[in-house]
This record gives structure tokens, sequence and C-alpha cells, in this order.
């Protein structure tokens, strides 16, 4: 450790500290040292096979042996892919209609379960059913009630006299599209209504009472004080909530395969197809990267969105 002599005589000579030391001691780097195993299990378990798959993307490397970099011949080939297309027309609506049902829905769970009801600890229980469930069952329940000749919905609505006959569900690709989406959103929306129902727990009663004094109505009690202040909330449920629909793989691949006629196939599900059943992992891995742009836009639209409303520090809308 070096040394600077002082100035007064008498005086011990100040010690100062190297640049490790202080980066040691340093309250401010605390939490940067105990992010640090955090840190390592993301870069060893998501960023590196994300740079793998990255890179695999631009080769011609199957199962059972290596490949060669072929640029961007991959991506040329998807360009021209109509199932390809398809996939990316399936995700986007997948993705649209189930996230905005899911939000519609949940935000009126959650308004509903604010409210003083009995028994609203056991409905609440209740209604994390869905969530809770593993994937793979949800879909194979639903398989069931899709079923083409077993299907409860068939059979009640034979029994009342609306229906001939049954519901192919899963055998038409328009139905086959609803019936998934119905599949994500029943598991997707209490999610939203659990995580947004805590946001209003946040809200002062002292607002709605001051605004009902003011003779506010119902409407404008929610358009004035609980949409504003719950917003930072729908922003980050929701970005949540278009990742996990956008990037679905179990549901789809348990209830569909994909089909009837790649009808349902996601980009996600045709990544699968293609990069491990058919052994084309280059192929597979260019459409799984091709995902990428599309997550970062519904992160940027997220992000950008709360920074210009400035939430955070409680300044105005810009």
């Amino acid at each position: 450790m070096s040394t600077i002599p002082s100035s007064l005589p008498g005086r011990r000579p100040m010690q100062v500290a190297t640049a490790w030391e202080r980066l040691r001691t340093n309250h401010s780097w605390l939490a940067a040292w105990f992010m640090l195993p955090a840190a390592a299990f993301l870069i060893l378990f998501l960023a590196y096979p994300l740079f793998l798959g990255v890179w695999m993307s631009f080769t011609d490397e199957r199962i059972g042996r290596g490949g060669v970099f072929v640029g961007l011949e991959n991506y040329e080939w998807l360009w021209g892919d109509s199932v390809f297309w398809l996939s990316v027309f399936n995700t986007l609506l997948y993705t649209v209609v189930a996230s905005a049902i899911k939000f519609v829905v949940g935000l009126y769970l959650a308004l509903l379960l604010n409210r003083h009801m009995p028994f609203k600890a056991m409905i609440r229980a209740a209604v994390l059913v869905p969530f809770i469930v593993p994937t793979v069952l949800s879909a194979i329940a639903f398989w069931w009630i899709y079923d083409a000749q077993f299907s409860i919905i068939s059979w009640s609505l034979t029994k009342m006299g609306l229906i001939h006959e049954n519901i192919n569900f899963l055998g038409d690709p328009n139905m086959a599209r609803g019936s998934v989406i119905f599949a994500n959103i029943w598991r997707g929306v209490p999610f939203v209504a659990i995580t947004l129902l805590a946001g209003l727990q946040t809200v002062s009663p002292s607002l709605y009472e001051a605004a009902t004094l003011d003779g506010a109505t119902s409407w404008q009690r929610f358009r004035y004080i609980t949409y504003p202040l719950l917003t930072p909330i729908i922003a980050v449920v929701m970005t949540f909530s278009v990742l996990f629909t956008f990037t679905d793989f179990q549901l789809i691949w348990a209830l569909t395969r994909g089909g009837p006629v790649n009808s349902t196939h996601l980009m996600a599900t045709l990544s699968y197809q293609r990069g491990i059943l058919s052994g084309r992992l280059g192929e597979g891995a260019a459409i799984a990267t091709a995902m990428i742009p599309f997550l970062c836009a519904a992160i940027a639209i997220s992000w950008f969105g709360m920074q210009r409303r400035k939430w955070q520090q409680g300044s105005d809308n810009d």
C-alpha cells in the first residue's frame, strides 16, 4: 500500500487505498457484488445459448455433424418459405388477440376482486388455478374438450338442439386458431388479474373518497384515478404477457403440433420442428433468431412509453 508524506511534523503519513481495496469496501458496489452470482447464472444459461443459437443460424449444422459458415443462406431460404411466413402471421395473430383479451378480462377480474365480497380469499385462490396447473395438463384437458367425437361442448350443444353434428375444433384451420387462442387466454388471465390486483391494492382509498365527494361517477374514478395510477403496472404486466404469448410452445405443440395444414404453427413450434425433428439445426436456429426483433420491439415500446410518461419520477406527462 502506497503512502504520502505528511506536511506536518509528528503526524503519521496518510495511507492511500489501492483501487481494489476501494472497490472491495465501497458500499455503492455492494449491490454489484450480490448480483454477481445471478449475472453468472444468466450468462451461462441465457446469454451463452442465445449467442450460440445466433451463430448456428449462420451455419448449415445438422444433428450428428458440425456445420460450416454459410452466411445468410438460411435467412434467404426462409424469406421464400411460405410456411415460415404463415407461422409469422399465426404468431402475431395469436399474440395480439390473446394479449388484448387477457388484458381486458384480467383488468375486469382485478377490479372485481378488489371489491369487498364474501369468500374473497377463496375466489382469489380459484382464479390462480389455471395459471398454476402445468401447461401440458391444461393442453390435455383442452384436447379432450375440443375432441371431434367426445367434446363436452359439442355434446352440450347437441343436447340443447343448437347443433346437429359435432364441431371439429382442431380440424378446421380457423377453428383451430380460435381454439388455441382461447386456451392461452384461459391460462394467462390469472397472471394479469392477480398482478393488476396487487397494483390496485396500492391505490389510496382516500383518492376515491375525495372523488366521490366531488361527484365523480364510477367511470370517472376509473379513468382519472385507477387507470393513470395503474398504468405503470399495466405496462410491465403486458410486456411480460406479450413475451410469454409470443414465445409460447408447450400449449400449441401439445394441442395441435402446428396443424391442421400448419394453421397453428407459431415461430417457436416451427423452429422446433425444423431444428430438432427434421435435424436442420441451422435452419431452426434461424427461425428462432428471427423472433428476436419482434421481442425487442415489444420491450422497446413498453420501455420508451414508460420513459415518456416518467411515472417513476412523479412528473407530468409530456
